[in-house]
């Protein structure tokens, strides 16, 4: 017999396991299906680190989502009793006139985020880790730090199964399909049914979802943790998480957390796009010399020997912003994918704003700049 549920959520990671517990807080039956193991380090959301920052330069649609990420995070921890949001403070820098610098204090000056403005000399004052070239500025912000992305996800997963939630690892998802009354999802294990069906899977979001096939982009990327010379500048309460524009590329980075090292990691001009069944996920020398050539020139207290190297993906969308919204022609189907490397910070919201579009087919809040028709 096909087993039946209110909601069935495809994908458990970040926004999957947000999605099951506000599902599973407002009363829905849910079934939350991870094809590995939860938490696992095959996608996006691990890594022991996630950069959330209160400036938001990419767009002003972006503002109010990271208030009320904020708030989410903040009752998360509330109800497990555990620290998930970490305060740093966060850096925008670049050379001045250019880049992360100028676009961070313009957003902070558009929307009214308190800010400190600090050139290189400054910075290097406050924070010793940080030893930027002379020509370059920096946006200070408070408020930023970095989420634990695995223990975010244990306590979702925590507070879904104290509402009843259902979630099965493990088990890959073949297929789905619309049927008279829902949606039909078959497995390797099974056959489900349900009134709604939620994909947050990532980067297999475009195989699980047609519509999403050709919008949808999987890229790789590496991450380093380098032991510090002067361990006591990378340590949290001393060491802001970054976002660096530099002529080597973007970067942005961490201070020590968890595991040894001083985390940084790179979005290339040129992505490096996968197959995500496919993808290597052996680091190489060479991605490893060109991270450190990194952390030499403009971190060099923290540019040690290796302790670490990683693989992750991010899925971009065709203009770097998220996917939110309800399928056309499936006013029971619901999408969260896309994010761009952009959307850890955002899984709070992101799954309140699923559940709101199970349970009353519309959010509070404005959604027009993610929704999948634009393309």
């Amino acid at each position: 017999m096909t087993e039946r549920y209110d909601a069935i959520v495809v994908g458990v990671g970040g926004m999957g396991s947000a999605a099951v517990a506000d599902l599973a807080a407002r009363g829905v039956d849910v079934l939350g299906l991870e094809r590995y193991d939860i938490p696992h380090e095959m996608g996006s959301s691990h890594g022991n680190s996630r950069i959330i920052r209160r400036v938001q330069a990419e767009r002003p649609a972006y503002v109010p989502l990271i208030d009320r990420a904020y708030e989410r995070w903040h009752e998360l921890e509330e109800s497990v009793d555990e620290r998930l949001l970490h305060r740093t403070g966060s850096i925008h820098a670049s050379r001045a006139g250019e880049g992360a610098f100028e676009d961070a204090r313009a957003a902070c000056l558009e929307h009214d985020v308190e800010h400190e403005v600090l050139d290189a000399a400054a910075l290097a004052e406050r924070f010793p880790g940080y030893e930027l070239p002379e020509e370059y500025m920096a946006v200070h912000q408070a408020d930023g730090g970095f989420l634990d992305p695995e223990a975010c996800i244990v306590a979702q997963v925590a507070r879904a199964h104290a509402n009843g939630a259902e979630i099965r690892a493990r088990e890959r998802v073949l297929d789905w399909r619309a049927t008279a009354d829902g949606v039909r999802v078959r497995t390797e294990k099974g056959t489900y049914a349900g009134d709604d069906l939620v994909v947050t899977a990532g980067a297999w979001a475009g195989a699980t979802v047609p519509a999403l096939r050709d919008v949808l982009v999987p890229e790789r990327r590496v991450m380093a943790w380098l032991q510090p010379r002067h361990p006591s500048r990378f340590a949290p309460g001393t060491f802001p998480v970054f976002t660096v524009d530099t002529p080597r590329g973007h970067y942005y980075g961490f201070p020590v957390y968890d595991v040894p090292g001083f985390k940084f990691g790179r979005s290339p001009r040129l992505p490096e796009v996968v197959d995500p069944d496919e993808m290597s996920r052996e680091p190489t020398i060479q991605e490893e010399e060109l991270l450190r050539g990194f952390a030499e020139e403009y971190f060099p207290a923290g540019a040690g020997p290796t302790m670490r190297l990683k693989t992750c993906m991010i899925t971009n969308s065709p203009d770097g912003d998220f996917v939110l919204d309800t399928l056309g022609g499936d006013e029971n189907v619901h999408v969260a994918a896309g994010f761009s490397g952009n959307g850890f910070k955002f899984a709070s919201v992101v799954g309140e704003v699923l559940a709101d579009l199970v349970v009353d087919g519309e959010s509070d809040l404005q959604l027009d700049a993610f929704s999948l028709d634009r393309f």
